[in-house]
Protein backbone atom coordinates (compact mmCIF):
# COMPACT_ATOMS: atom_id res chain seq x y z
CA UNK A 1 0.00 0.00 0.00
CA UNK A 2 2.87 2.39 0.83
CA UNK A 3 4.37 1.78 -2.61
CA UNK A 4 1.07 2.66 -4.32
CA UNK A 5 0.80 5.93 -2.34
CA UNK A 6 4.42 6.78 -3.20
CA UNK A 7 3.87 6.10 -6.92
CA UNK A 8 0.71 8.25 -6.96
CA UNK A 9 2.56 11.05 -5.15
CA UNK A 10 5.45 10.98 -7.63
CA UNK A 11 3.10 10.96 -10.62
CA UNK A 12 1.08 13.84 -9.14
CA UNK A 13 4.27 15.86 -8.58
CA UNK A 14 5.27 15.33 -12.21
CA UNK A 15 1.92 16.63 -13.39
CA UNK A 16 1.97 19.66 -11.09
CA UNK A 17 2.76 22.26 -13.76
CA UNK A 18 -0.44 21.90 -15.76
CA UNK A 19 -3.29 24.42 -15.67
CA UNK A 20 -6.97 23.85 -16.48
CA UNK A 21 -7.99 27.31 -17.80
CA UNK A 22 -5.47 30.02 -18.59
CA UNK A 23 -7.88 32.81 -19.56
CA UNK A 24 -7.87 34.94 -22.71
CA UNK A 25 -6.78 33.09 -25.88
CA UNK A 26 -6.86 29.68 -24.16
CA UNK A 27 -8.13 26.91 -26.49
CA UNK A 28 -9.63 23.60 -25.42
CA UNK A 29 -10.79 20.66 -27.51
CA UNK A 30 -12.79 17.86 -25.91
CA UNK A 31 -13.99 14.55 -27.26
CA UNK A 32 -15.95 11.92 -25.43
CA UNK A 33 -19.06 9.84 -24.99
CA UNK A 34 -22.60 11.17 -24.62
CA UNK A 35 -25.12 9.30 -22.50
CA UNK A 36 -28.86 9.97 -22.45
CA UNK A 37 -32.10 8.09 -22.19
CA UNK A 38 -32.62 5.88 -25.30
CA UNK A 39 -29.24 6.72 -26.85
CA UNK A 40 -25.46 6.97 -26.61
CA UNK A 41 -23.08 8.72 -28.94
CA UNK A 42 -20.04 10.90 -29.51
CA UNK A 43 -19.56 14.45 -28.28
CA UNK A 44 -16.94 16.96 -29.43
CA UNK A 45 -16.53 20.53 -28.23
CA UNK A 46 -14.20 23.49 -28.70
CA UNK A 47 -13.88 26.42 -26.28
CA UNK A 48 -11.90 29.63 -26.74
CA UNK A 49 -11.08 31.97 -23.85
CA UNK A 50 -12.17 35.56 -24.45
CA UNK A 51 -11.45 36.79 -20.91
CA UNK A 52 -9.95 35.77 -17.61
CA UNK A 53 -12.96 33.60 -16.74
CA UNK A 54 -15.09 33.54 -19.91
CA UNK A 55 -14.98 31.27 -22.93
CA UNK A 56 -17.14 30.78 -26.02
CA UNK A 57 -17.38 27.65 -28.11
CA UNK A 58 -19.23 25.01 -30.07
CA UNK A 59 -20.37 21.56 -29.09
CA UNK A 60 -21.74 18.81 -31.30
CA UNK A 61 -23.20 15.40 -30.52
CA UNK A 62 -24.16 12.52 -32.77
CA UNK A 63 -25.96 9.51 -31.32
CA UNK A 64 -24.72 6.18 -32.67
CA UNK A 65 -26.65 3.83 -30.44
CA UNK A 66 -30.36 4.64 -30.46
CA UNK A 67 -33.17 2.31 -29.44
CA UNK A 68 -34.65 0.71 -32.61
CA UNK A 69 -38.20 1.47 -31.47
CA UNK A 70 -37.52 5.22 -31.82
CA UNK A 71 -37.05 5.22 -35.60
CA UNK A 72 -34.65 8.17 -35.26
CA UNK A 73 -33.20 9.68 -38.44
CA UNK A 74 -30.18 12.00 -38.84
CA UNK A 75 -31.96 15.16 -37.63
CA UNK A 76 -33.00 13.38 -34.44
CA UNK A 77 -29.51 11.96 -33.79
CA UNK A 78 -27.50 15.16 -34.46
CA UNK A 79 -27.23 18.34 -32.41
CA UNK A 80 -24.89 21.32 -32.50
CA UNK A 81 -24.74 24.11 -29.92
CA UNK A 82 -23.08 27.48 -29.46
CA UNK A 83 -21.96 27.79 -25.86
CA UNK A 84 -20.90 30.31 -23.24
CA UNK A 85 -18.85 29.21 -20.21
CA UNK A 86 -17.95 30.92 -16.96
CA UNK A 87 -14.67 29.23 -16.04
CA UNK A 88 -14.56 29.55 -12.25
CA UNK A 89 -11.91 27.02 -11.27
CA UNK A 90 -9.47 29.77 -10.26
CA UNK A 91 -12.21 31.60 -8.32
CA UNK A 92 -12.96 28.46 -6.29
CA UNK A 93 -9.18 27.94 -5.81
CA UNK A 94 -9.52 24.18 -5.50
CA UNK A 95 -6.53 23.24 -7.65
CA UNK A 96 -4.94 25.01 -10.63
CA UNK A 97 -5.34 21.80 -12.66
CA UNK A 98 -9.11 21.70 -12.00
CA UNK A 99 -11.72 23.88 -13.71
CA UNK A 100 -15.46 24.15 -13.10
CA UNK A 101 -17.46 25.82 -15.86
CA UNK A 102 -21.19 26.43 -15.66
CA UNK A 103 -22.62 27.73 -18.90
CA UNK A 104 -25.44 28.30 -21.34
CA UNK A 105 -25.96 26.78 -24.78
CA UNK A 106 -28.10 27.56 -27.82
CA UNK A 107 -28.61 24.43 -29.90
CA UNK A 108 -30.66 23.11 -32.79
CA UNK A 109 -33.09 21.50 -30.32
CA UNK A 110 -33.25 23.86 -27.33
CA UNK A 111 -31.80 26.55 -25.11
CA UNK A 112 -30.06 24.90 -22.21
CA UNK A 113 -27.42 24.92 -19.57
CA UNK A 114 -24.48 22.80 -18.56
CA UNK A 115 -22.14 22.27 -15.67
CA UNK A 116 -18.72 21.02 -16.68
CA UNK A 117 -15.60 19.98 -14.83
CA UNK A 118 -12.17 19.16 -16.19
CA UNK A 119 -8.91 18.11 -14.63
CA UNK A 120 -5.58 18.33 -16.47
CA UNK A 121 -2.89 15.77 -15.67
CA UNK A 122 -0.33 17.41 -17.96
CA UNK A 123 -0.18 20.72 -19.80
CA UNK A 124 -1.93 19.16 -22.79
CA UNK A 125 -4.16 16.34 -21.53
CA UNK A 126 -7.01 16.03 -19.07
CA UNK A 127 -10.41 14.47 -18.45
CA UNK A 128 -13.79 16.19 -18.45
CA UNK A 129 -17.40 15.58 -17.61
CA UNK A 130 -20.43 17.71 -18.40
CA UNK A 131 -24.02 17.58 -17.19
CA UNK A 132 -26.47 19.15 -19.68
CA UNK A 133 -30.15 20.00 -19.37
CA UNK A 134 -32.63 21.92 -21.52
CA UNK A 135 -34.24 25.07 -20.09
CA UNK A 136 -36.57 25.78 -23.02
CA UNK A 137 -37.41 23.40 -25.87
CA UNK A 138 -38.07 25.01 -29.25
CA UNK A 139 -41.09 22.79 -29.90
CA UNK A 140 -43.96 23.32 -27.46
CA UNK A 141 -45.87 20.30 -28.80
CA UNK A 142 -45.64 16.90 -27.15
CA UNK A 143 -42.35 15.49 -28.39
CA UNK A 144 -42.09 12.03 -29.91
CA UNK A 145 -39.54 9.73 -28.26
CA UNK A 146 -37.14 10.43 -31.17
CA UNK A 147 -37.57 14.19 -30.68
CA UNK A 148 -36.76 13.76 -26.98
CA UNK A 149 -33.17 12.89 -27.98
CA UNK A 150 -30.99 15.92 -27.04
CA UNK A 151 -34.08 17.42 -25.33
CA UNK A 152 -33.38 15.79 -21.97
CA UNK A 153 -30.72 15.52 -19.29
CA UNK A 154 -27.44 14.23 -20.79
CA UNK A 155 -23.95 13.41 -19.53
CA UNK A 156 -20.68 13.78 -21.47
CA UNK A 157 -17.45 12.11 -20.33
CA UNK A 158 -14.13 12.13 -22.16
CA UNK A 159 -10.70 13.62 -22.83
CA UNK A 160 -9.77 17.30 -22.89
CA UNK A 161 -6.81 18.77 -24.79
CA UNK A 162 -5.05 22.15 -24.69
CA UNK A 163 -4.43 23.49 -28.18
Amino acid sequence: MKKIVLIIALISFGFGNSQAFKGKDDSKFQVGANFQSNGTGLNASYDYGIGENISLGLSSTYLLGVEDKLDADFKDRFDVRARFNANIGNVLAIDENFDVYPGLSFGLKNFGGHLGMRYFFTDGFGLYTELNTPFAKYSTDDLTPAEELHNQFTINIGASFNL
